[in-house]
C-alpha cells in the first residue's frame, strides 16, 4: 500500500523569526542546563542517564522473528439480491473485497457451492525464548494456521510446529528445528512502573525488525470482554503484524507480548496492550509439560466499585470487586461467597477492580485453596475456597435473590408475572415500570427487575419502603437487565 505525504505549509517570515528566536533560546537553555534555573523552580531530573536504545535494539533485534501462516477458511457464497447488505465493519478490506467478489459471481453465473474453501495468509511476530527452537507469540497469529514460517533477520527460515496454544490468554508455543539460537532475556517479575520507557520490535504490516518506544501507559488493564489477562498498556506505536512481539525494558528484557491496540481506523491510535511476560511463561510451562492449558474458575461475576456503591455499602474508598452472581455449585457457593460481598484481597493480594480478581483466578490451577477476603455488610470476613477447573461445563442457573422495589428511590414496581420472568433464571421478582428521579438519574430503565438494595435482597414492596426511609444519602440497586445482572449506584437528595 502506498502512503502519500503531504506537505506542509510553507513557513512566513515571521515564523521563520520566531523559530530563529526559539532555537536561540533552545541553545542558551541547553548551554546552562548544568545549572540552576530558579530558586523557586522545581526541576524534575532522571536519577540516571538512559539506557542506549541503539544498543537494546541491536542486541534483541536477533531474537525477534517473523511469523507467516498459511491456512484456508470457508467463506460463504450466498448472494445477497436485495442489495442493501453491506459488509461487515470489522471485516479486513480484502475480505469485503472477495465477498463482494463472490457476491457477483453468484448473481451471474451460479454454481458455487454454499461454502467454499478460500487461500488466506497472514503475519505476526514472535521472539526465542530457549535456545533449542521453543518460540513465543500470539495464539491468533497461528489459529487454524496450515503452515507457519518463522523467519530471521539474517533471512534464515524454519518451518515451525505449533505445540499448543491458548485461546484465553492468546499465548501460543512454537518449535523449530535449530540449536543454538540467541535467546530473549526475559524480565524477572517485578512490578513495572508508569512512565518506564519500553521498545517494541516487530514486524508491522510485513516490514520486519521495525523498532518503535514508548512509556508505559498503564499497567493491570482489564479489557471488555477479556478479563484473564492484567494487561500492560503502552504508546508505543504497535499495528497489524507486531502481535507476538516482545515489549522491552530498557535493560533489554522483554517485559511482555504485544497482542491487541485500540483503534478506530484499523492502525495504531496511541493505545496499545501487551501480555505481561509471567502470565506468557506460566502458559509455556504448562503446554511444555502437557501440551495443554488449564485455568481455575472461581464462578462468579464481579463489577467495579465507584465511589456511590463504596458509600452505599460503607465501604472507606472505591476498592474490590464486588459480587453480581453466583453460580450453583461452584467455588465460590461452597465457599459461602454471597452477592454483594466485596472481595478486597485474593490470597493476600490487594484487588483494585473487578478485572483484578478475573486475571487473578484464571492464573491460578485447578483444585488450588485460595484465601478471599471480603467486605460484607460493614464488615471483614475471610473465606476459603479450592478452585474448580475453567473447562468443566458452566451451570446454565444461577443462584438469585428475590426483589421487590418502591417509595423514595422514585420507582413504581409490582410483581413480575412468570412470563416476564420466562429464561431469566429468577423465581420471583418486582418489575420496574416507571422511574423518575433518583433512579431515573442513575440510568435505572424501565422493565429492570430489582433483586436486592446495598447488598441485601429485597423481596417486599414493603421492605424496599423501609431502606427508603432511613437517613442514606445513596443506595446499591441489584438489577436484572436483558439476563445480566448488576449493581447500580444511585445518589439521594
Amino acid at each position: 500500500m502506498k502512503y502519500k505525504l503531504q506537505a506542509r505549509n510553507r513557513p512566513t517570515k515571521t515564523a521563520a523569526i520566531l523559530f530563529s528566536v526559539g532555537l536561540a533560546c533552545l541553545a542558551a537553555c541547553e548551554i546552562s542546563s548544568a545549572q540552576t534555573i530558579s530558586s523557586t523552580t522545581t526541576v524534575a531530573r532522571i536519577p540516571g542517564a538512559l539506557p542506549d536504545m541503539t544498543s537494546i535494539a541491536e542486541s534483541l533485534s536477533p531474537t525477534v522473528v517473523n511469523i507467516s501462516v498459511r491456512g484456508t477458511r470457508k467463506v460463504s457464497t450466498a448472494a445477497e439480491t436485495s442489495g442493501d447488505k453491506g459488509n461487515d465493519a470489522q471485516s479486513s478490506p480484502e475480505e469485503n473485497a472477495m465477498n463482494d467478489f463472490l457476491r457477483e459471481f453468484q448473481q451471474r453465473f451460479g454454481g458455487l457451492p454454499p461454502l467454499i474453501q478460500m487461500p488466506v495468509r497472514g503475519e505476526g511476530s514472535g521472539f526465542v525464548v530457549r535456545a533449542d527452537g521453543i518460540v513465543l507469540t500470539n495464539a491468533h497469529v497461528v489459529s487454524d494456521a496450515e503452515e507457519v514460517v518463522v523467519k530471521f533477520t539474517d533471512r534464515r527460515e524454519f518451518i515451525a510446529k505449533v505445540l499448543g496454544s491458548d485461546k484465553l490468554t492468546d499465548i501460543a508455543v512454537l518449535k523449530i528445528e535449530a540449536s543454538n539460537l540467541q535467546v530473549a532475556a526475559l524480565a524477572p517479575t517485578s512490578p513495572l512502573r508508569v512512565g518506564e520507557w519500553v521498545l517494541a520490535i516487530g514486524s508491522p504490516f510485513g516490514f520486519e525488525s521495525t523498532v518503535t518506544a514508548g512509556v508505559i501507559s498503564a499497567t493491570r488493564r482489564s479489557l471488555p470482554g477479556d478479563g484473564s489477562v492484567p494487561f500492560i498498556q503502552t504508546d508505543a506505536a504497535i499495528n497489524p503484524g507486531n502481535s507476538g512481539g516482545p515489549l522491552i525494558n530498557m535493560r533489554g528484557e522483554v517485559v511482555g507480548i504485544n497482542s491487541q491496540i485500540y483503534t478506530r481506523t484499523g492502525g495504531y491510535q496511541g493505545l496499545s496492550f501487551a501480555i505481561p511476560i509471567d502470565v506468557a511463561l506460566r502458559i509455556e510451562q504448562q503446554i511444555l509439560s502437557s501440551g495443554q492449558v488449564h485455568h481455575a474458575r472461581l464462578g462468579v461475576e464481579a463489577q467495579d466499585v465507584d465511589q456511590t456503591l463504596a458509600e452505599s455499602f460503607k465501604l472507606a474508598k472505591p476498592t474490590g470487586a464486588l459480587v453480581v452472581n453466583i453460580e450453583k455449585d461452584s467455588a465460590a457457593q461452597r465457599a459461602g461467597l454471597l452477592s454483594g460481598d466485596i472481595v478486597l484481597t485474593f490470597n493476600g493480594h490487594h484487588l483494585e477492580f473487578a478485572g483484578d480478581l478475573s486475571a487473578s483466578v484464571s492464573q491460578a490451577q485447578p483444585g488450588e485453596k485460595i484465601d478471599l477476603e471480603v467486605w460484607r455488610l460493614g464488615a471483614l470476613k475471610t473465606l476459603h475456597a479450592q478452585l474448580m477447573d475453567a473447562k468443566s461445563p458452566a451451570p446454565a442457573t444461577f443462584d438469585v435473590e428475590i426483589s421487590l422495589p418502591s417509595g423514595r428511590f422514585g420507582l413504581a414496581l409490582r410483581p413480575a408475572k412468570p412470563e416476564e420472568l420466562h429464561g431469566s433464571g429468577v423465581v420471583s421478582a418486582l418489575l420496574i415500570e416507571r422511574v423518575s428521579g433518583p433512579s431515573e438519574r442513575a440510568g435505572i430503565l424501565p422493565g429492570d427487575l430489582l433483586l436486592a438494595i446495598d447488598g441485601l435482597p429485597v423481596a417486599t414492596v414493603a421492605q424496599v419502603n423501609v431502606v427508603a426511609a432511613r437517613s442514606i444519602k445513596s443506595a446499591a440497586l441489584l438489577v436484572q437487565r436483558a439476563g445480566m445482572k448488576i449493581y447500580v449506584p444511585m445518589r439521594l437528595l
